[in-house]
């Protein structure tokens, strides 16, 4: 048997090493549908460390210049949260499956394995901002100017860099939600025991929530893969699959609530959007997003909301009948607000994206700018609605659910069986 500090570096290095190639893997399958491989100077490489890296929310800056003449600025602020979703993944099963099968842990053992994890992270993240570093020559826009500047050495170089400062604090914060929501929504993590009570109210919740999100995510796949099968860019359809399927899945969650984004779409994205949301964004202007807005393009857009409406009762449901079934169901309905209402917050503040250069090069100048941000101020508090209605129906409706399955089981002695198998495991 390994000494325990032996086993906890051998579990850090697997789930640090585990989650990285889950979000490098998603993050590089994306980019080279994208066609990202054309980079010029060889850049991929750095180019899928900067996705890693912003995939945690981490700022990636844009900056160049060349002599006697040309500058250039600007900044992106963007998840690719099919990469997020990959590595949160990874890391919350390889953090959780070597934990002890057992109800309640001694804090000092997982704060133990929290510190390791945060070290070895550390230094990964570091060891990324290094790679992520990348210059390469860019056009004016004019084939004149290009050959002047070239033969003056005065061509523009841009390129994009991340400092390690924002990249730490951003990935620490990121580990962090991570880890939390493992622990709060597994069954069987173990816990401290002055944490055990409030871990098995909150866990069927928050459980619930993270069901929806990823349901979102699965049937945002399956409209990715066949849209992609019969569009005309299967390619660059997929590089949307595998760079933002849950940007565009959670955005869809939050129209179909009714809530709204605002920004604009300066020139072309690269990658392809649904129509609806393409032509409301491409519109030249800023322009505010939602149900309305969107159905004016597609009136289709409408099942958005009785969509949502149907898996947030749902999940209203799903996580009363995992509650204590004495529980009221003003509390069940204070409950899934208050995690509701948290995890559009997150949404919100996700599925954000600012990208912004500008360049001034041999007296000519451009700028452009993409802009995509949530009106939280209606987000949220209609989450917290939407969440307390949700809690409200589930706690009158679960306990009814949960009698008629046990007596059907009473009446079938093989369902019962494996009833109480499923809730062994």
């Amino acid at each position: 048997m390994l000494p325990t500090w032996v086993a906890v570096a051998v579990t850090t290095l697997v789930t640090v090493l585990g989650t990285l190639v889950a979000m490098a893997a998603v993050a590089a399958l994306g980019l080279w549908l994208a066609h990202a491989d054309r980079l010029p100077g060889s850049g991929f490489g750095s180019a899928l460390a900067a996705t890693v890296l912003l995939s945690m929310g981490v700022p990636v800056h844009l900056e160049g210049s060349a002599l006697f003449g040309a500058t250039a600025h600007g900044g992106v602020t963007a998840v690719p949260l099919s990469a997020t979703l990959a590595g949160a993944l990874a890391a919350a099963f390889l953090f959780l499956h070597p934990l002890p099968r057992q109800a309640v842990a001694g804090g000092r053992a997982l704060l133990a394995r929290v510190l390791a994890l945060t070290g070895c992270w550390t230094v990964v993240v570091l060891l990324l901002t290094m790679a992520a570093r990348h210059s390469f020559t860019v056009s004016t826009g004019d084939p004149l100017i290009d050959r002047i500047g070239g033969a003056l050495g005065l061509a523009p170089v841009v390129g994009f860099q991340v400092d390690p400062g924002p990249a730490v604090g951003c990935s620490l914060l990121w580990l962090a939600v991570v880890m939390a929501l493992a622990l709060a929504a597994s069954r069987r993590a173990p816990v401290p025991a002055r944490w055990a009570s409030w871990h098995g109210a909150l866990r069927p919740t928050v459980h619930a929530v993270l069901s929806l999100l990823l349901l979102y995510v699965g049937l945002g796949l399956v409209g990715g893969l066949v849209a992609a099968a019969a569009g005309d860019e299967p390619r660059e359809t997929l590089a949307v699959v595998f760079l933002g399927l849950p940007n565009l899945a959670w955005l869809a969650l939050g129209l179909g609530m009714g809530g709204s984004w605002h920004g604009h779409v300066a020139g072309n994205l690269g990658l392809p959007l649904p129509d609806p949301l393409a032509a409301v964004l491409h519109s030249g202007r800023d322009v505010t997003l939602d149900l309305g807005s969107l159905a004016q393009q597609n009136g289709w857009v409408w099942l958005l909301l009785p969509v949502a409406a149907l898996l947030v009762l749902a999940t209203g449901v799903a996580a009363a009948a995992r509650s204590d079934p004495l529980l009221p169901a003003w509390r069940m309905a204070l409950r899934l607000a208050s995690v509701f209402c948290l995890a559009m917050l997150a949404v919100g503040l996700l599925t954000r994206v600012s990208a912004v250069y500008e360049l001034s090069a041999l007296g000519l100048s451009g700028t452009g700018s993409n802009e995509l941000a949530p009106d939280l101020l209606t987000l949220v508090p209609l989450a917290a609605g939407w969440g307390a209605l949700a809690g409200f129906l589930g706690g009158v409706l679960a306990p009814r659910l949960v009698n008629r399955r046990r007596s059907a089981e009473r009446r079938d002695p093989a369902r019962r069986a494996a009833s109480e198998g499923e809730a062994l495991r």
